[in-house]
């Protein structure tokens, strides 16, 4: 009966998770006590003793304590703030580990199909470690490997976590209209694609169909070997190339940097009007100008997905951002929902004028080369008044919307660095081809 025996060491794990989260939080309580008794501030060290267990208890926490850090708006200044140092980069795991999982994916013999799998790794994340290696047909890949045991543990954490979220809605006052476990679901669904590498496959090779079918030379995706890619094992091309944000590789490999950003910006909104596809994390380290002058898009592991009538909605709150009108952006944020019934459109915009001139402002000190004006913290800030706005006048924003207007600025960033002549905002339409 190996279901059955599944399910009882499934049972054992999450046990045994429980009781591990409780002995390092119950340990942390004891050092603020301790701090409290010997005449510290207990106060001052609870995020960082916070922030410490998170570290301890691995992936799932690590991810948690990056989700409040881009909440503001739903934790305490203090905490948000501790919660900042907690980086996806992590300790790397032995190279032993690592094989003990390749041999379980790709079988004993896993080594037969790759002439060298450098045991250094390139990067080392909380849920995956990714590898350099060659194929045995002389082919330069990155090797994506998801941490042992990593699925087991998150399935019990976030149990625990949105179990906790329900009873911290009942019993502490105020939390309950807050949300707080409707954000949990959002962070517990996202996570979970996140350890699908088999939809990161799927994700990355319907952008690239995207480009092949509309002919698109400018971009690439990496090719994925699916022969050698398992649910927690993704192999793929090696590009060579630097963050399209590195000022001296984007000049060493594009004649025309602002022409580079241009097609790389051109063909995400393509992307996005003609099929409600897009790469929703295209920071930095996941956007490359390759050594041919090509855009490489690569980590296809959050991605969206909105309706033609989304779609339209963000044109005219783009609009309305552009023109400085709250009306536009209310009746793109009507637009959006596509449920909504007798909103109020003259009161919504009313209430939105506070937050419109906060991000107008940020649009602006972008626009003027103050690229330090966009970071997390504000972004989301904006975005969780921007919900609740919308709640309190009846709206229900798609959880897309604040995926979309973090990659729209992530580009007019990357614009004001090397082709401040664009306006990305304003200029919308030119990039809609």
């Amino acid at each position: 009966m190996p279901g059955f025996l599944d399910q009882l060491l499934q049972g054992v794990n999450s046990a045994s998770r429980i009781v591990t989260s409780s002995y390092v939080f119950s340990t942390k309580t004891i050092l603020l006590l301790k701090d409290l008794a010997t005449g510290g501030s207990g106060s001052r060290n609870i995020p960082v003793r916070l922030r410490e267990a998170f570290e301890e208890l691995g992936a799932t926490y690590i991810k948690l304590g990056q989700f409040i850090a881009s909440a503001p708006s739903l934790f305490p200044e203090e905490i948000v703030t501790e919660m900042q140092k907690c980086l996806d980069s992590v300790r790397p795991l032995p190279f032993s580990d690592i094989q003990k999982v390749l041999k379980k994916e790709l079988g004993r013999d896993y080594q037969k199909l790759f002439q060298s799998i450098d045991p250094a790794p390139m990067a080392s994340a909380s849920i995956a470690q990714v590898h350099s290696a060659v194929t045995k047909d002389g082919l330069d890949v990155v090797v994506k490997v998801q941490r042992p045991d990593i699925e087991g543990a998150l399935g019990a954490d976030l149990n625990l976590l949105f179990l906790a979220s329900k009873l911290f809605e009942i019993f502490v006052p105020g939390l309950n209209k807050s949300g707080l476990s409707e954000m949990v679901g959002m962070f517990q669904s996202s996570i979970l694609e996140e350890i699908d590498f088999i939809k990161e496959a799927n994700n990355c090779e319907e952008f690239e169909r995207y480009l092949l079918s509309s002919g698109e030379t400018r971009a690439r995706v990496p090719k994925i070997y699916r022969e050698l890619s398992t649910k927690k094992v993704l192999v793929m091309e090696k590009f060579y190339g630097a963050p399209i944000t590195d000022e001296v590789s984007l000049r060493k490999f594009s004649k025309d940097p602002s022409k580079t950003l241009s097609d790389a910006l051109e063909i995400w909104f393509s992307t996005l009007s003609k099929s409600g596809f897009f790469h929703a994390d295209v920071h930095a380290g996941n956007l490359m100008v390759l050594r041919d002058g090509t855009v490489g898009f690569i980590d296809f592991g959050i991605v969206g997905r909105i309706s033609s009538k989304v779609w339209e909605g963000l044109m005219i709150f783009l609009e309305g951002l552009a023109l400085n009108r709250t009306d536009r952006i209310a009746s793109g944020l009507v637009r959006m929902d596509g449920t909504a019934k007798g909103v109020d459109e003259k009161k919504l915009a009313k209430d939105l004028e506070t937050v419109f001139d906060q991000m107008s402002k940020m649009v602006l000190d972008i626009q003027m080369g103050e690229l330090d004006a966009f970071d997390e913290k504000k972004m989301n800030t904006i975005l969780f008044e921007f919900r609740d706005i919308s709640d309190r006048n009846g709206l229900k924003i798609p959880k897309e919307f604040g995926l979309l207007i973090k990659q729209i600025l992530y580009f007019d960033r990357y614009i004001k660095s090397f082709a401040p002549e664009l306006d990305l905002i304003r200029d919308r339409e030119k990039f809609i081809k």
